[in-house]
């Protein structure tokens, strides 16, 4: 579809949809450019302001996965017209709290009436050009770091069919309300070579959108992986949603599986996430740094000279 979209050469594009990165990045002068981004999603927790805080979180995620630091907001709100207007209020207020955490301001927004509720944001960041992190400049011989656990997806979907457990629910709140804004602080610092988030494709799918884009074979050690808790026996009890099957289906293909790995833990791997860590492609030196100095970072497998498939999976 998107290949007849027309589009026309702008040299002042940076970052376009090309190679399906996180958000596009648009120069304004040589030392300024301009990262933007839009999503917005319906509720996965039961709490109005959660899921407010939540969308927040992850409508900011795609501007710390290009490295800019996010300066301002535009919500866009989908809500009955004969719904609850304190439950609307707490949607907003989440997610106007989150926005504050994270320094960005909100200018506005857009609402329309429909009867399935829907909320995000369009977010805008700044970046130097020179310092953009994109998804297709990931090189063969860098180790692979991941920031968040996995498995926000099968958790929310145990919740609507009354499986989870509150701690475990809690836990991937948690995870959900944690802003990527100390990951990119932290990798401001270091040579990174690739950078992408992991939301609604799933890790694999990410994965496949960065080798393909880098023309190399991300290797991901399942054994590494790591997973919220409850995740994995949810997993097992068959709580897999929609969204998690489309993955599958549309990225299985570029997987080339090497060695054993069980039903639960591979459908774990294309779960969507909301809100998730950061995929980090960069030098096994810096890889270490990144691991020392960000809490939860850690390894899950390397970049390989590109071969005969996207992602080799172990």
């Amino acid at each position: 579809m998107l290949a007849r979209v027309p589009r026309w050469a702008n040299e002042n594009v940076l970052v376009g949809f090309d190679t399906n990165d996180d958000a596009g990045v648009y120069r304004l002068t040589p030392d300024l450019a301009l990262v933007q981004t839009v999503d917005f999603f319906t509720p996965i927790v039961d709490d109005p302001y959660t899921f407010g805080a939540i969308a927040a979180a992850n409508s900011l995620s795609d501007v710390y996965a290009m490295g800019g630091r996010p300066i301002s907001a535009l919500s866009i709100v989908a809500y009955p017209g004969k719904g609850d207007l304190d439950d609307l209020t707490e949607i907003l207020r989440g997610g106007a709290e989150k926005m504050r955490e994270a320094g960005c301001a909100i200018l506005g927004g857009h609402s329309i009436t429909d009867d399935e509720i829907k909320f995000g944001y369009a977010v805008t960041g700044t970046i130097h050009p020179s310092r953009v992190r994109a998804n297709a400049t990931a090189q063969a011989g860098d180790a692979l770091v991941f920031t968040k656990r996995l498995g926000t997806g099968v958790i929310a979907t145990a919740l609507k069919r009354g499986l989870a457990s509150p701690e475990h629910v809690a836990a991937a709140v948690d995870s959900m309300l944690a802003l990527n804004r100390r990951a990119a602080e932290v990798l401001d610092g270091l040579d990174v070579h690739g950078l992408t988030d992991i939301t609604g494709f799933g890790l694999i799918g990410h994965a496949r959108e960065m080798a393909a884009a880098s023309g190399v074979t991300l290797e991901i050690d399942s054994r590494l992986v790591r997973f919220l808790p409850g995740a994995v026996e949810y997993a097992r009890q068959g709580a897999l949603a929609g969204g998690l099957k489309n993955n599958r289906e549309f990225s299985s293909g570029c997987v080339a599986r090497d060695g054993a790995v069980s039903g639960e833990i591979e459908s774990l791997l294309y779960d969507p996430q909301t809100s998730g860590g950061l995929l980090v492609s960069l030098p096994g030196a810096d890889a270490a740094r990144l691991e020392t100095a960000l809490e939860g970072a850690y390894r899950i497998g390397r970049v390989l000279p590109q071969g005969d498939s996207l992602i080799r999976l172990l």
